[in-house]
C-alpha cells in the first residue's frame, strides 16, 4: 500500500470518528425515568450547595453533562464538593467507588459499574483535579448515560 493511500485511509478513519462522536453525543438518555428523578430531586440541595460554595456556572455544570468535556477549575471543584457533601469519600479524601454506588438507585448499578470499570485509579494533583479526571472518564466511557447533576 502506498504513502498516499496509508493518508487518505487515515484522514477517512478520523473523519469517521469525528462525526461519529458527534452523532454519539446527539444519542443522550435524558427521558422519564432516566436520569432517575427521585436521585436528581434528593441531590437537587447538594448541587445548590455546592454551587454556592465553588461558584460554578449552570452552564459549565450543563455543557459538561449534556455536551463537550471542558475544563473549569470551578467545575472540578463542584465535581468533588458533590462526592464530599454525598458522603462517598474515604477518610483520605478520595472517591469511594463503592460506597458511591451504593447511593446509586438500583436501576443505575448494572450501568455505572459498566461506565466506572475502565475509570478506578483517578489521576491529577488535587482532588478537584481528580474528580473530574473521574467525570472525564466516566463520561467518556458512557456519554449515553453519563449525567452531572
Amino acid at each position: 500500500m502506498s504513502l498516499r493511500a496509508t493518508i487518505n485511509i487515515f484522514h477517512i478513519l478520523l473523519l469517521c470518528s469525528v462525526m461519529g462522536r458527534g452523532i454519539w453525543a446527539a444519542e443522550l438518555r435524558r427521558d422519564e425515568t432516566y436520569p432517575p428523578p427521585e436521585l436528581l430531586k434528593e441531590l437537587q440541595p447538594v448541587h445548590d450547595s455546592c454551587v454556592g460554595k465553588t461558584g460554578v456556572t449552570e452552564a459549565a455544570i450543563k455543557e459538561f453533562s449534556d455536551g463537550e468535556v471542558h475544563e473549569d477549575e470551578k467545575l472540578k471543584c463542584y465535581m468533588y464538593c458533590v462526592f464530599d457533601e454525598t458522603d462517598v469519600l474515604h477518610e483520605d479524601g478520595e472517591v469511594h467507588l463503592e460506597k458511591l454506588l451504593d447511593r446509586l438507585p438500583d436501576s443505575m448499578h448494572d450501568i455505572a459499574v459498566n461506565m466506572g470499570k475502565r475509570c478506578l485509579y483517578p489521576k491529577g494533583d488535587t482532588k478537584c483535579e481528580r474528580a473530574f479526571w473521574l467525570h472525564r472518564c466516566w463520561k467518556q466511557a458512557d456519554p449515553k448515560h453519563y449525567f452531572l447533576i
